[in-house]
């Protein structure tokens, strides 16, 4: 077995679904096994999963048992040469493995990968490459100043500003939401650390990689699309002490006693005033968004408009199933686009197109590649969801809904 890819999840079986059919066309020509270990989800991703995709393994835990248990029992029982972690809310382009097993046989010195994530609105993550937590990287997070400074290396070392984003390049942490490594690379050093329960656990993987000798890799080369990205939802007090949790946790287990000493007292001065700016920055983030949204809904009369770009061999399934789920009555403007008559540039000078929601439907004649490029192309201040061929849902997340966006087509 060449890869084994494990994907855990908790309650969106529908973004799932759409992981899925990214996984299967991006390892079609690959030996390939997928296994989902699911906490203990409530809303039928079990049934429902299994019987759309007979052939992966599916373990249900009765318990949350946090995503890097849930790893763990993946990993044991994965026969891959190559171990890819992934998010259920993310969506592969058609290239991905390939060129993520080729540049690990050219790379020998290679631990692991992460590649460039792009969220649901077309807009670049950040968190694609990431520095070690120290004590003036964690002020400089919390309190703003990394934002204030997205290029400088001194204050933007957390996400690694310095450093090109279309630029291969070596990276403290890669996410977990795409980790590809090596099994034997695992075995030397060990799973996750089941001491973190959400977040943190791929920092402290990648520190572990990084002292036994492997070199973290970001690999822009491929970019996918990880819908509930980090900036979707992390401006909230919780997420902050979730943060503090975990960054305490590492430096407990990693640092010496005077730097962790000194590292916690000074964590837990700064979790104050990075709470504080947190609210403050929520509220007015909020405030902003309600009255830019009521704005557009009072100026805009095309808001509401719905552009269906679909392949030749997919328009009338789309047409069908959205028929069904009522959403074809909803809009007001719908097009078909067939990708190799209509191009993207004619769609961008219909007066409609600029506010309309687009449905990307994934097909033979419109891969996983090019949605990506079109989502980064046409994203931005818009809803853009979409559907894999065949598929029995919808699915999208705008960069400030935490929740996303899923649609049943049956």
């Amino acid at each position: 077995m060449e890869l084994s890819v494990i994907i855990v999840n908790y309650n969106v079986k529908y973004f799932l679904e759409q992981c899925l059919h990214s996984v299967w066309k991006a390892g079609k020509n690959i030996a390939m096994e997928v296994i989902v270990v699911d906490n203990c989800s409530a809303d039928g991703s079990e049934a429902y999963i299994k019987d759309l995709f007979p052939g992966i393994t599916y373990y249900y835990n009765s318990s949350n048992t946090g995503f890097a248990k849930a790893c763990n029992t993946g990993l044991s029982v994965a026969s891959g040469t190559y171990i890819l972690f992934l998010n259920p809310d993310t969506i592969v382009p058609e290239d991905c493995f390939i060129k993520c097993i080729d540049y690990f046989k050219q790379h020998p010195s290679t631990g692991a990968m992460g590649v460039r994530m792009i969220d649901g609105s077309g807009a670049y993550l950040k968190e694609s490459k990431r520095g070690f937590p120290g004590p003036a990287t964690a002020l400089f997070k919390l309190t703003g100043l990394a934002a204030l400074f997205p290029r400088s290396a001194l204050f933007a070392r957390y996400y690694l500003g310095n450093k090109a984003e279309h630029t291969i390049t070596e990276s403290d942490v890669l996410s977990g939401a795409f980790l590809f490594t090596d099994k034997e690379v695992l075995s030397k050093i060990g799973g996750f650390d089941e001491a973190f329960f959400m977040y943190g656990e791929d920092i402290d993987l990648s520190y572990r990689i990084q002292q036994a000798g492997f070199r973290n890799i970001y690999y822009p080369e491929v970019t996918i699309i990880h819908f509930k990205g980090e900036s979707t939802r992390k401006q909230s007090l919780k997420y902050t002490m979730m943060f503090y949790r975990a960054m305490s946790i590492f430096v407990k287990k990693h640092y010496g006693d005077a730097r962790r000493l000194a590292f916690t007292m000074f964590l837990q001065t700064t979790i104050v005033s990075g709470a504080l700016l947190t609210g403050i920055f929520t509220m007015a983030t909020s405030f902003f968004s309600f009255a830019g949204t009521l704005f557009k809904q009072r100026a805009d009369p095309a808001k509401r408009k719905l552009v269906i770009i679909a392949g030749a061999d997919n328009a009338g399934e789309v047409k069908k199933a959205l028929g069904k789920a009522g959403l074809m009555l909803k809009a007001e403007y719908i097009m078909i686009a067939d990708i190799h008559h209509n191009s993207f540039e004619k769609l961008r000078q219909q007066p409609y197109f600029s506010s309309a929601a687009i449905v990307f439907c994934e097909s033979g004649t419109m891969p996983y590649t090019t949605i990506i490029s079109a989502m980064e192309t046409f994203g931005r201040d818009r809803t853009i969801l979409l559907h894999g061929q065949t598929s029995q849902s919808i699915v999208g997340s705008p960069a400030k809904n935490s929740n996303g966006i899923a649609i049943p087509l049956v």
